[in-house]
């Protein structure tokens, strides 16, 4: 393949922009290829070349490059009308009322502006409504670029993980193993009477796809009610992707007090949402005293985009659709992997999916054990084979993988040979 175009872009790029990327999961080796354009499942970079695209935009395409012609007629009818208002409009409305009818944890939602922005608001409206400070996460856990869970160490020994945070925030966050119920029962043992919430993701989807054990987000759901704490699931990558429209706290039957929510939900455009029982959202102002706002929050583009998204796939068999393809991926990778390298383990669920190049071909279980698999090999080696194959997939280890609905079964076989030249 030629990259002579991208290699040009990413040049002018470094003297404009901090590593050449706006986001740090884009700078690959030896250097991205920039995108021109998108085709269904496909997208085509700046030099011509054509790729079965496994990425998705990093998961909000649920239709691929393509939308739905009704989608479609929602964002250009809407454009056309203006760009935003700085008031309230009716389509923000429609469509809190869909995600209210659909999702088991919310009554109320206020729509915000990207997932990080969602997961700050939702921790702050936590501590607002406990009047507390402490928050557990999950070691291995994402929720964005925020201060309160850019941690890493254990329940009281936890440090920020990145230069720019004050030793102090790190404090009142306590990181606990993902799956590990003893250490639950542990934390709130030692700092229950303290601990405004548990934020969680359904399933670890930042680190090489990690699903719950049995029984696991029922024992946090029990702690948090013993203890007075809410129980925040993130569903920015699995919201209205696993589990479907009931997203995968409708999976797995457990019903968090906050939930929030991201990509999927705005139909491809900046988007963030904290959703959630009455008597707490309404805790935010102007109705409560937890501080919220944006400019941009309830976009009327966003939320006519994100509505018919639903919508739509609500009277189609979207769901059905990507969910076999998915599985049609996991288990044509998994038989070649038993062939070629049977240390490795694939992972996931619905329309998601992951290699994890393990070492002893044990499915990870928390985000330590997917950090000790072979992640190296995944951007040096792997990834750049794929490429070359014209497979474009999450360019590190721990990134999910998504199909969307304008894949197809010969993308699924494309994509499989590739697996068997590459692994």
């Amino acid at each position: 393949m030629n990259h002579e175009r991208s290699r040009a872009l990413y040049d002018r790029a470094l003297s404009v922009t901090p590593g050449g990327v706006n986001s740090s999961v884009r700078a690959t080796m030896p250097h991205p290829f920039f995108i021109e354009r998108g085709d269904g499942g496909h997208v085509i970079d700046a030099d011509g070349n054509r790729y079965v695209d496994w990425a998705m935009g990093y998961g909000p395409l649920l239709y691929g490059h393509d939308a739905p012609e009704p989608v479609e007629a929602a964002i250009q009818s809407t454009v056309s009308e203006g760009p935003m208002y700085g008031a309230p409009t009716e389509i923000e409305v429609e469509h809190a009322e869909f995600v209210a009818r659909h999702v088991p944890s919310v009554e109320q939602i206020r729509f915000v502006n990207s997932g990080t922005e969602a997961t700050v608001s939702a921790v702050r409206l936590a501590r607002g409504y406990t009047g507390r400070d402490k928050i557990v996460v999950m070691q291995g856990g994402y929720h964005g670029a925020q201060e309160s869970t850019l941690v890493e160490g254990a329940a009281g020994d936890a440090s920020p993980s990145t230069a720019g945070i004050p030793e102090e925030f790190a404090q009142h966050t306590l990181p606990i193993p993902f799956n590990d119920p003893e250490a639950a029962h542990e934390v709130f043992e030692e700092h229950g009477d303290d601990i405004a919430g548990v934020l969680v993701e359904p399933i670890l989807a930042n680190k090489g796809i990690v699903e719950p054990v049995d029984g696991y987000h029922e024992t946090l759901r029990d702690l948090c009610d013993d203890h007075g704490s809410l129980l925040v699931f993130d569903e920015v990558i699995t919201g209205f992707r696993v589990g479907g429209l009931q997203c995968a706290q409708g999976k797995f039957g457990v019903t968090p007090d906050v939930t929030t929510f991201g990509k999927i939900v705005g139909g491809g455009f900046p988007v963030g949402a904290i959703g959630g029982k009455a008597e707490i959202i309404e805790q935010f102002t102007p109705s409560g005293n937890v501080f919220q706002s944006g400019t941009f929050s309830g976009h009327p583009v966003t939320m006519a985009a994100g509505h018919e998204y639903l919508k739509y796939a609500a009277k189609h068999d979207v769901y059905e659709h990507v969910n076999d393809l998915g599985q049609q991926l996991r288990d044509g990778i998994r038989d070649i992997c038993e062939d070629q390298a049977p240390e490795y383990t694939v992972v996931g669920t619905d329309s998601l999916f992951k290699t994890v190049f393990t070492r002893d071909g044990k499915r990870p279980k928390n985000g330590a054990d997917v950090a000790r698999a072979a992640t190296e090999r995944w951007e040096r080696v792997f990834w750049q084979e794929m490429k070359d194959r014209g497979i474009f997939l999450t360019a590190n280890q721990f990134e999910s993988q998504f199909v969307s609905y304008a894949h197809t079964v010969e993308d699924v076989e494309e994509t499989l040979d590739a697996y068997a030249e590459s692994i």
